[in-house]
């Protein structure tokens, strides 16, 4: 859509793509409500999704998963989910991982979200908007450890994969309130 803003990784370094699939959301489709807010004038249940990824590069040492919203009313987009040093072994996140950290593997932590929590924020648009778009990325990424802790701004965990990733699978639903 020309009238949309870009996604999040279209001026970003190319890095090759890997697969990301899920048994709750799927690219282009409407996420029920399991994966909606339940606040800001919503009432879904919060719940972040399952993923799994695969033929990401064998040099990955561990992942991170992000859920950007490019569409959000900001002029910044919003920020709904940020994982950090999900350890190389682990290929899939079950539905739920998104509660707090103690739902996440071993090693593995939030960054706060754009709804100031430390945990999966579900969608939330505006009623009336046109579908927005929910950019969930798992990033293939060069170190065991990002570097950083749980106290940054999305935006600096996006700093941080920007120099770290090197390979992204993306798996793109969309809501309308």
């Amino acid at each position: 859509m020309a009238d949309r803003a870009p996604l999040p990784y279209d001026f970003l370094p190319a890095v090759p793509p890997f697969t990301v699939t899920s048994d709750h959301v799927a690219h282009g489709q409407q996420m029920s409500s399991s994966q909606v807010y339940n606040s800001f004038g919503m009432t879904g249940e919060n719940i972040s999704p399952q993923l799994s990824w695969s033929g990401f590069p064998a040099a990955t040492r561990s992942f991170a998963v992000t859920t950007f919203d490019p569409d959000a009313p900001t002029g910044s987009g919003f920020w709904h989910w940020v994982v950090i040093d999900i350890p190389a072994s682990v290929t899939s996140l079950p539905a739920g991982a998104g509660a707090g950290d103690l739902s996440l593997p071993d090693g593995a932590f939030h960054v706060r979200n754009d709804y100031m929590t430390k945990d999966f924020g579900g969608a939330a648009p505006p009623q009336g908007d046109p579908p927005h778009r929910y950019v969930f990325a798992v990033h293939a990424v060069d170190s065991e450890k990002l570097g950083i802790d749980s106290d940054v701004s999305p935006a600096v965990a996006g700093f941080n994969l920007r120099f770290h990733t090197i390979g992204r699978g993306l798996l793109i639903p969309v809501y309308r309130h």
